[in-house]
């Protein structure tokens, strides 16, 4: 395809915005400007090369910025832009998605979801090397919407207040056995540890993750409260008091989700409740997007899947005995969120680049953390917080459960 027609088909793709507005800036041509009003994003198209990347979607979006061929002087007012506009490409996508069907089943059956594989796609993220998080995330290395209940508190504060969130919706008590699902580098299991003196029992697959997680429980002295597991959860046996699982379900893939659920009912108590962090897509979306290559699930989260909450409490219902005893939308405090994160990686960038993750991998997650941000903005993506109980599980609890707030 000439550059001159993919221009030509990329401009009648914008001439379709709606909402928000997006001005062009190429060199030897006159501005363009794109619809009206807010959020406005500007674009410098810095190589004609970057019209036929930008044809093929999310990832020859997120290809052209890492080799520098568009920039904006602000990434996520671009993404806020497309993502108030993408209805009407999904109910495009929609109408073709049956003919998708054959290629994302031979897609799955060369892909399994094996333990192996897993662990290779968890290692592609979350093995990039612990002093990247450490540069980007708050001193408890929370990796997930942190709550921001009252104004003016840093991102510490509130990555503790979603920690207290957490076990005082499970009611956590010193006599419970806490299993985590997705260990993250710890910071749910030292606070469960240190503040309601449970037993946890916490697991991941991604070495870097275990590693660090172990060395902080032989820091705080923690070895007969907290049990650091190098697992996959299919593999998990016992019965668990409790169960958390934050933001791990969406490295579970699409085909999998009714087998997470499944696992963690057989690993609860009678009486016993699970607290689901999940960030989710739009139902109207999922279809599509659960199988689809995109610029997340091939460079971000390699064969990751975002559920939708229809999903969720279709699979519950389906595969275990527990109901829905409370949801909380959580999604604006994720935009603050991420906006601590951006800016701790902007202010970090030369130790970055000294650490050897180079400007090609900078600009990728630059894109990234501001792809996320402005989906949450836009409730393209949501997190929500779900309390999922069992039969027996106490009155009292469900009582307890009203005072949180």
């Amino acid at each position: 395809m000439s550059t001159r027609f993919a221009r030509a088909i990329a401009h009648a793709l914008l001439r379709r915005i709606g909402s928000g507005s997006l001005t062009v800036l190429e060199d030897r041509r006159p501005p363009t400007t794109f619809g009206v009003g807010a959020p406005h994003a500007i674009v410098h198209v810095r190589s004609p090369r970057a019209w036929r990347k930008l044809l093929r979607g999310s990832n020859g979006l997120a290809e052209a910025y890492a080799q520098e061929l568009w920039d904006s002087p602000d990434p996520t007012a671009v993404v806020r832009v497309a993502a108030r506009n993408a209805d009407a490409l999904d109910r495009l996508r929609a109408r073709f998605a049956p003919l998708l069907v054959p290629a994302q089943r031979a897609r799955t059956l060369t892909s399994a979801n094996t333990r192996r594989r897993r662990r290779r796609d968890i290692a592609a993220h979350y093995d990039l090397g612990n002093e990247l998080f450490e540069l980007m995330l708050d001193p408890t290395m929370s990796y997930s919407c942190a709550l921001f209940e009252r104004t003016g508190m840093s991102l510490q504060e509130a990555s503790v207040a979603k920690l207290e969130r957490v076990c005082g919706r499970l009611d956590l008590r010193p006599d419970d056995h806490l299993l985590e699902i997705g260990s993250g580098w710890g910071a749910l299991a030292l606070h469960a540890a240190r503040t309601r003196g449970a037993r946890v029992t916490t697991t991941t697959i991604s070495r870097e993750q275990h590693a660090h997680t172990s060395a902080q429980v032989q820091r705080a002295g923690l070895q007969d409260r907290v049990t650091v597991l190098l697992e996959d959860y299919r593999d998990l046996r016992g019965r668990y008091d409790k169960l958390a699982s934050i933001e791990m379900i969406e490295a579970v893939g699409w085909r999998h989700f009714g087998t997470f659920f499944d696992c963690c009912s057989r690993l609860l108590a009678p009486d016993g409740a699970m607290l689901l962090q999940a960030i989710t897509i739009d139902e109207r979306a999922y279809d599509v997007e659960k199988a689809s290559r995109s610029f997340m699930n091939t460079y971000i989260f390699p064969n990751g899947c975002l559920p939708s909450l229809g999903v969720i409490e279709r699979e519950v219902q389906r595969r275990t005995d527990m109901r829905v005893a409370h949801l909380q939308d959580i999604t604006p405090h994720y935009v603050q969120t991420l906006r601590h994160w951006r800016a701790s990686f902007e202010c970090n960038a030369q130790r970055l680049a000294a650490l050897g993750y180079d400007e090609r991998f900078q600009r990728l997650w630059r894109l990234y953390l501001a792809y996320c941000e402005a989906g949450f903005a836009e409730r393209r993506i949501g997190d929500v917080q779900l309390l999922l109980t069992k039969p027996r599980w106490s009155a009292t609890a469900a009582t307890d459960l009203a005072n949180v707030a």
